[in-house]
C-alpha cells in the first residue's frame, strides 16, 4: 500500500519554471515505478512522465520531452517533476502515480489527490 500527497503546484507565467513534488509513504515505495499524469478541464487524464525504481530508466510523452525531467529519492520517498519553458497548454491538474512501468509509460496502481498548475500567456 501506497499513500501519495502531491505539493508544489502554483501559477507561472509562460518560459517559466515549476517543480512538483510527490512525497510516499509506505515501506515498498523503491519497488515501484512512479510517474506523472495530468488532466485538463474537459480532456482525458494522460501520461507525463515516469521512472523506474531505481531511477535508471525515464519515460517522457513527446510534448514535454527536453521540456520536464522527472526525478526520485528512495531514501526520502519523494518524486519530482521539474518543468521548464512552460507553455499555457501545460495547464492541468498533475497527478502521481505508482505501479509498474510498461511499454514507454507506467500502468499506475496508487494515485495522489492532484496539484494544479496553471501556465499563463
Amino acid at each position: 500500500q501506497v499513500q501519495l500527497v502531491e505539493s508544489g503546484g502554483g501559477l507561472v507565467q509562460a518560459g517559466g519554471s515549476l517543480r512538483v513534488s510527490c512525497a510516499a509513504s509506505g515501506r515498498t515505495f523503491s519497488s515501484y515505478a512512479m510517474g506523472w499524469f495530468r488532466q485538463a478541464p474537459g480532456k482525458e487524464r494522460e501520461f507525463v512522465a515516469a521512472i523506474s525504481w531505481s531511477g535508471g530508466i525515464t519515460y517522457y510523452v513527446d510534448s514535454v520531452k527536453g521540456r520536464f525531467t522527472i526525478s526520485r529519492d528512495n531514501v526520502q520517498n519523494m518524486v519530482y517533476l521539474q518543468m521548464n519553458s512552460l507553455k499555457p497548454e501545460d495547464t492541468a491538474v498533475y497527478y502521481c502515480a505508482a505501479g509498474r512501468l510498461s511499454t514507454a509509460q507506467i500502468i499506475p496502481g496508487y494515485w495522489g489527490q492532484g496539484t494544479q498548475v496553471t501556465v499563463s500567456s
